[in-house]
């Protein structure tokens, strides 16, 4: 049998290789070093993103909006926008655009999970967010994580985007570590009361339907420690430094906003830095602000990945992503997912020439 041609409930092989490159060796030794501290799994819930599949691609799919949305209407609205931008910017002809822009109209009205436009299939995706967990509680960065050799702070300095090119291909090799990791949580299913009885049922479902697991590049989150769990703060980032940048952001720009420790209306340059040691230094707000500014520092110092500031502890956690896979590609949005939000016209309308008509 070919491993493309899976049927219902059935798995496909798994392709092993060891790795041999220095580099990847070290990173295949941290990863079993990462079992022992954390073996354990944390489930969060389901993340949503846009894939799609050539005419030529075979099983392969390309993730074209990062798999990172929390609700499914949420990718199908980024959907809507990708196609439209398409058919202002790059549809080669009239009728591109006119199929472009009838996909379009149909987001803007249905719930739709899966379409072909143009001669590439599009489908709205789901994986599991989820991550290792041992006696330390929730799983740091590893050393071998990818970090910047010089830490860049600047908030007008874009970050990498997550999941940018990443192609999904079920029968690519992958290393020892990855297989297991795979092989292990083929069986994940949300059991147990706390989850209602459609959630379990679907859940169930996917198992035989969608029986195997790719794994999804980590991604990297700030989560605030609670007396009985872990509450994310920021992210989904694609490296630590990216999310301790994200906290640093929020200890000296959001954060005093927030509390009214900086004006709502001062410069969006001010941070806590600049306001307690220039136009608001004799503020009374100033000495209160130094705290903040201190925190930042101590994040700064290096490769932090756990902060204390007023009483609340931060840390900076790996996240992981699985997406199901069954014969005909990725796992879509299941009726169980909930949707916070309706389709609406988020765009628009343009000409058979992609120029955007008034209003009225």
């Amino acid at each position: 049998m070919d491993r493309g041609d899976v049927g219902p409930g059935g798995s496909r092989a798994i392709v092993v290789r060891v790795p041999v490159e220095p580099v990847e060796a070290a990173v295949e030794a941290d990863a079993v070093d990462a079992v022992a501290r954390a073996g354990d799994v944390v489930v969060r819930g389901p993340l949503f993103g846009v894939a799609a599949q050539g005419a030529g691609d075979g099983p392969r799919w390309r993730v074209v909006l990062a798999v990172t949305d929390g609700c499914p209407q949420v990718a199908r609205d980024g959907l809507n926008s990708h196609l439209w931008f398409r058919a202002k910017d790059e549809a080669r002809d009239r009728a591109e655009r006119h199929a472009l822009l009838a996909a379009v109209a149909r987001l803007e009205s249905e719930r739709v999970d899966e379409l072909v436009v143009a001669g590439t299939r599009y489908r709205i995706v789901r994986a599991e967010e989820y991550a290792g967990a041992g006696p330390d509680g929730m799983e740091a960065p590893r050393p071998t994580d990818p970090e910047p050799l010089v830490p860049n702070w600047d908030r007008a300095v874009k970050d990498p985007e997550i999941d940018d090119g990443l192609a999904l291909d079920p029968d690519a090799p992958v290393t020892p570590t990855q297989a297991l990791e795979r092989l292990a949580l083929r069986g994940l299913c949300y059991s147990g009361n706390r989850f209602p009885e459609d959630v379990r049922a679907d859940a169930r479902r996917a198992l035989v339907t969608h029986p195997d697991v790719t794994l999804l590049p980590p991604t990297f989150t700030v989560v605030e420690k609670s007396a009985s769990s872990w509450k994310p703060v920021t992210g989904p980032h694609v490296t630590a430094h990216a999310a301790r940048k994200s906290l640093d952001f929020a200890l000296t720009w959001m954060w005093p906003r927030m509390d009214g420790r900086i004006p709502d209306d001062a410069d969006p340059h001010t941070d806590a830095r600049t306001w307690a040691t220039g136009a608001g230094a004799a503020d009374r707000r100033a000495a209160e602000l130094i705290a903040y500014a201190e925190a930042s520092d101590a994040l700064r110092a290096g490769r932090v990945n756990r902060l204390d500031f007023r009483g609340t502890v931060y840390q900076i956690v790996r996240t992981r992503r699985l997406l199901r896979w069954g014969p005909d590609g990725p796992e879509g949005p299941r009726p169980s997912d909930t949707n916070t939000q309706e389709p609406v016209r988020m765009h628009p309308a343009l000409d058979e020439d992609g120029r955007v008509l008034p209003e009225d």
